[in-house]
């Protein structure tokens, strides 16, 4: 089975809830489907949740959340999360 990519790190699907990143880094980015929209004959993700959270377990869940906010489409919210994800591990 081949994976899917975004700007060459995993993107695992399962419904409405996206995991974008490595899940052995230290944070990935958590993408939650809001609302959608038809175009067409097409459903798209219209507003997204976007999170960038630690993957530290042991941590209470309001400790692993670094950063958050809402984009308007799936490209907005994972190209938000990409640069988060980045600007986090060159740390």
């Amino acid at each position: 089975m081949e994976t899917l990519t975004y700007k060459g790190l995993p993107l695992v699907r399962s419904n409405d809830e996206m995991y974008y990143g490595d899940p052995n880094a230290p944070v990935i980015v958590y993408l939650k489907v809001l609302s959608t929209k038809q175009v067409g004959n097409q459903t798209v993700s219209d507003k997204i949740h976007v999170s960038l959270i630690s993957t530290d377990t042991t941590l209470d869940p309001m400790q692993r959340m670094k950063k958050q906010g809402i984009k308007n489409g799936l490209y907005s919210a994972l190209d938000v999360g990409a640069v988060w994800l980045q600007s986090e591990l060159s740390k």
